[in-house]
């Protein structure tokens, strides 16, 4: 469905009812919403990992919570008429699962229902509700409910619209949630739903409210730390969420629509298969120097018509395109470096590779205990990393799959320093180049690029900061 159609639906259906609307902005206050949150997460504690209720003298009270659910879906149903279908498969789906004695949830019917990039209208709400596990929280199956809000301005609209079709991305903001997300997570991903087969997934969801909080704390407590003076747009990014969360919805739909585009060696993220981390590295780091290149773009596009002037999206294009530069390299070189731990952590080696190669090219400068970037410059030499990137998958087309994985190591320590106990970096041996790829894959350390000095010691100053934006939101 196209983003007019879904737009006009959607109106219709809201369109002449102010109390509705009314009532919808303040369904988390609601009892309703209370009652269900309440016995969704008294579930949980009853839910064994793969999210069936195994021990059956708690299958009574189950049902009881069960109840609860279903009476508070069907009391807040009419306020979500864009949801209407999602809804009562919900309640059909939660029935079903109550009635066969609560085995393996399996809740394909309203996953397939619920289609909220159907819906990508600035400010519409979604209630969610679903087994599932969240990615960077909990990995057990259990019911968890949401309630959210879409966040799309209209400059995204028209970037969307142009050439940045993404019809499957979803932009939210997290109103209320249950424990699973009261964690790092920030995404709602329809594969994580249990179900009992996998249907053609129709869209993903981001939560740039969460990715814009904790930017917004991160990156001010690391610019005191290291005493860096922040360009005047970037610092203003840091005193306003509604800004930097558009920002980030900017950098995601480019970064989440590149996956699968470009001159690919293979199907990157999308299949699974097992290979060394710091593939995964190249992988999310490519896609996000390209949304950072696309920005650059589209930046210099629109500066050069501002003189003959531009509309109200298209100078919020431009401003955004700006901000997106400096929330790649902060973020990245801030949280992404030193978040989580260092056991094959490729955001995390991304991070790191990002500004290792910004230092060793003499734009980013750490002397006399203070960090600087000489940003005219900049922008060229992260353009570079991306070309380099780009050229290592140009290449790998005509590449065997192993031969790949050594080249991307070598684009990787040619700029970070691999551990001395490294395998990979003293050479694999014939009996391992010649057999498997699980031998290859085997032989990377969990820690096969350590912290540098620099990122030991922010790390140490940083970890309080960025342990304390776990469960944030925007309005925290």
């Amino acid at each position: 469905m196209s983003i007019s159609h879904a737009h006009s639906g959607a109106t219709q259906a809201i369109v002449g009812e102010p109390e509705v609307v009314e009532d919808v902005r303040g369904v988390e206050r609601s009892l309703a919403w209370l009652s269900l949150k309440d016995a969704a997460t008294a579930l949980q504690a009853l839910q064994a990992q793969d999210g069936s209720i195994q021990d059956a003298a708690h299958r009574a009270i189950a049902e009881e919570h069960v109840a609860a659910i279903i009476t508070s879906i069907e009391e807040l149903r009419p306020l979500f008429p864009h949801d209407d279908e999602y809804l009562r498969a919900s309640v059909r789906d939660f029935e079903r699962w109550a009635r066969e004695g609560f085995g393996v949830p399996d809740f394909l019917d309203s996953l397939v229902a619920f289609q909220p990039q159907q819906h990508r209208i600035d400010g519409i709400r979604h209630l969610v509700v679903f087994p599932m596990y969240t990615q960077n929280g909990s990995r057990s199956r259990f019911v968890e409910a949401l309630l959210v809000e879409v966040i799309w301005p209209e400059f995204i609209a028209q970037l969307e619209a142009g050439d940045y079709g993404n019809k499957l991305f979803v932009s939210l903001r997290l109103v209320d949630f249950t424990p699973g997300y009261d964690t790092n997570s920030a995404v709602l991903f329809p594969e994580t739903v249990a179900m009992r087969e996998i249907p053609t997934f129709t869209w993903g969801a981001i939560f740039q409210d969460r990715e814009a909080a904790r930017y917004r704390r991160v990156v001010r407590a690391a610019a005191e730390i290291t005493k860096l003076e922040l360009p005047a747009e970037a610092a203003a990014m840091l005193d306003d969420q509604a800004l930097t969360e558009q920002t980030f919805v900017m950098w995601d739909i480019i970064h989440d629509r590149t996956h699968m585009r470009g001159d690919l060696p293979f199907d990157p993220f999308m299949i699974k298969q097992r290979m060394p981390y710091f593939l995964y590295s190249l992988e999310e780091l490519r896609c996000d120097l390209t949304a950072f290149r696309e920005c650059v773009a589209i930046e210099r596009r629109l500066a050069a018509r501002e003189t003959v002037g531009l509309d109200a999206a298209e100078a919020a294009m431009l401003k955004h395109a700006k901000l997106v530069q400096y929330a790649v390299i902060f973020d990245r070189i801030f949280r992404f470096a030193i978040t989580g731990s260092r056991v094959r952590n490729y955001d995390g080696l991304g991070g790191q590779l990002l500004f290792a190669w910004l230092h060793q090219r003499n734009v980013l400068h750490w002397t006399d205990t203070s960090l600087a970037f000489d940003w005219d410059d900049v922008p060229a030499a992260v353009v570079a990393l991306a070309d380099a990137i780009d050229e290592l998958y140009w290449r790998s087309i005509d590449r065997p799959k192993t031969a790949h994985w050594l080249a991307a190591y070598d684009l990787v320590r040619g700029t970070l320093t691999p551990n001395p106990a490294s395998i990979w970096a003293r050479g694999l041996s014939d009996e391992v180049l010649a057999g498997a790829p699980k031998g290859y894959t085997d032989a990377v350390l969990d820690d096969e690029f350590p912290l540098s000095m620099f990122y030991e010691a922010l790390e140490k100053k940083m970890r309080p900061v960025i342990e304390s934006t776990a469960g944030i939101r925007g309005t925290d």
